[in-house]
């Protein structure tokens, strides 16, 4: 894709991406694990389609949005490039459930069983089998969307009778005004939850996707397989 960029904006997001990807697999060897094991999602919600195809470029295949229709319009603009994921990461409406299925591989955002068997029908009509994610408030802060674990573990039943999307693991954020520390912990009682909704379920839920820019490698220690990277991937760009 062609744009009016300069070369020193496609310079500095080509090396943010890289220092992204080294930190990424240095916090993972810290942590044991294998680099493999931990994905970077990146998050382009602030920038334009133009801006996106540098993070692309540069060897991003995995990419998040806020807003279905921005999401959507995004898919539209960079259909281009062969491989793309897309991820919805925000909160999703019913009204955009249908728009959304047809262009996103991953949606991280089911935060009700209400949700949930909606998306679940609206794919079985799409014939698509889109991966999800389980959205739980993990800090208790009124103003973040998500099962709270007591009712997230009252709806093993409604968990294990979708037929149409995979579930695949849980998404959380660290509360507005937690620390590292706390954010680890946050991190870990998602782990432990979902150690625990497996079990009830029969379901492997392999993915946790937790951590971002500020607090990507304490969810990386936590067992993060996804993190969603944004603001750092961007940072001293022009314009």
């Amino acid at each position: 894709m062609n744009g009016n960029l300069s070369d020193q904006t496609r310079a500095t997001i080509t090396q943010n991406w890289l220092i992204a990807c080294a930190d990424v697999r240095d916090a993972a060897i810290a942590a044991g694990r294998e680099p493999a094991e931990v994905r970077i999602v990146g998050v382009t919600k602030y920038v334009d389609s133009i801006t996106t195809s540098v993070l692309i470029d540069a060897g991003c295949n995995d990419l998040g949005e806020a807003r279905p229709q921005q999401l959507a319009e995004k898919a539209v603009d960079l259909a281009v490039y062969p491989g793309l994921r897309w991820h919805l990461i925000g909160s999703l409406q019913r009204n955009k459930v249908r728009r959304t299925l047809e262009v996103t591989s991953t949606i991280h955002s089911i935060d009700t069983v209400k949700l949930l068997r909606f998306v679940d029908t609206v794919a079985g009509e799409l014939k698509a089998n889109p991966d999800v994610l389980l959205e739980v408030n993990i800090s208790g802060d009124e103003s973040k969307h998500g099962f709270s674990a007591d009712t997230l573990m009252q709806s093993v039943d409604d968990i294990c009778d979708t037929k149409n999307i995979r579930i695949v693991g849980f998404m959380a954020m660290a509360g507005l005004e937690s620390n590292l520390a706390e954010a680890q912990t946050q991190f870990a009682s998602l782990r432990s939850l979902r150690d625990r909704l497996s079990q009830a379920s029969g379901l492997q839920l392999p993915e946790l996707s937790m951590g971002m820019s500020g607090d990507f490698k304490e969810a990386i220690t936590e067992g993060a397989t996804i993190v969603r990277i944004g603001s750092r991937l961007f940072d001293g760009i022009d314009g």
